[in-house]
């Protein structure tokens, strides 16, 4: 998207200071799979970003993305601050109420951020690097 600037992949919301991704895997460890965005606000607003974010994924699925299954799968958004928390909130509620995915309930987790830890290097731009071959 125009005004982002660098992403990385990694793990959030867990209880394991700076987790392996075998670890996450192994659901014991409390992580979601995460990427961090840092984006221009004078280009991107936020909430384009968690529109984005509901568009290119199904926030129905409990616990799974397509064939992933697990806890580390889960639908989350982590937010920042206040203000973050409400646009999400707002975001999530008007996708609900216009039936967007049809009569299935968004069950996306909106939390507090506290940290991220950044995947290993195999992981970064890993579709790309599969893509490539």
């Amino acid at each position: 998207m125009e005004g982002v600037l660098n992403t990385a992949v990694g793990f959030s919301g867990g209880q394991v200071k700076n987790p392996s991704y075998d670890q996450v895997c192994s659901g014991r460890t409390g992580h979601a799979e995460t990427v961090e965005i840092v984006y221009d606000p004078r280009i991107l607003s936020y909430e384009d970003l968690v529109r984005k974010f509901f568009s290119f994924h199904d926030p129905t699925q409990l616990n799974r993305q397509g064939p992933d299954i697990g806890s580390q799968y889960r639908s989350v958004i982590f937010y920042h601050n206040e203000t973050e928390r409400q646009i999400a909130l707002k975001v999530k509620e008007e996708l609900e109420k216009a039936g967007h995915f049809g009569q299935r309930k968004i069950v996306t987790e909106i939390v507090p951020f506290k940290e991220f830890y950044r995947a290993e290097e195999y992981h970064q731009k890993y579709y790309l690097k599969k893509t490539i071959r």
